[in-house]
């Protein structure tokens, strides 16, 4: 019993140490939007503000978020705190991406192609800001339908989450094929 205890301990402080590196992590934060929302009270107008982040590791790890608060700085961090908790792994091959991807959210829609080496990232303001802070190098997008920054950023992640590396897709084609070749 004794000896498990020092074992839970030991997986606890490799759990610490794990997310400790995550956060010594370089990463890259870009503001995509800020913005002043004003609300009409009874003394006249309050004012606060909202503010879109995207961060990335340079490396194929992504997130981004939504933060509100009274100041500018406020939002921005919590905007940040919610992409560092929201980031996820891209397949990228090469510097682009394994395939092309039509994703949409609401009422916005992005094109994301992969492109040769040298043509570098051909994209809008909030796709790039994605696209840079995943360390994609070379790509061809295009925004279609409404352009607010939120939800063409929504529809940037959602098509990222989407590519599936070339390798672990032929593997479970591969096993997919077996399963129907022994029934």
């Amino acid at each position: 019993m004794v000896e498990n205890n020092k074992n839970n301990k030991n997986n606890k402080n490799n759990k610490n140490k794990h997310s400790a590196n995550e956060e010594n992590e370089e990463v890259i934060e870009k503001i995509v939007a800020l913005n002043r929302v004003s609300k009409v009270i009874k003394g006249g107008r309050h004012f606060s503000f909202t503010a879109l982040v995207v961060i990335g590791n340079g490396h194929g790890r992504v997130g981004y978020g939504y933060g509100k608060a009274n100041e500018v700085p406020d939002a921005i961090k919590k905007a940040s705190l919610i992409a560092k908790t929201a980031m996820f792994d891209i397949a990228i091959n090469k510097g682009t991406l394994a395939h092309e991807m039509i994703s949409s959210y609401k009422a916005s829609r992005v094109i994301l192609r992969p492109a040769s080496e040298g043509t570098g990232l051909i994209a809008g303001g909030a796709v790039r800001a994605v696209l840079e802070a995943a360390g994609i190098k070379n790509v061809l997008s295009k925004s279609l339908g409404s352009t607010n920054p939120v939800n063409v950023v929504a529809a940037t992640i959602k098509g990222l989450k989407a590519i599936r590396d070339p390798k672990t897709a032929t593997r479970n084609r591969m096993e997919q094929a077996k399963l129907q070749k022994n029934k």
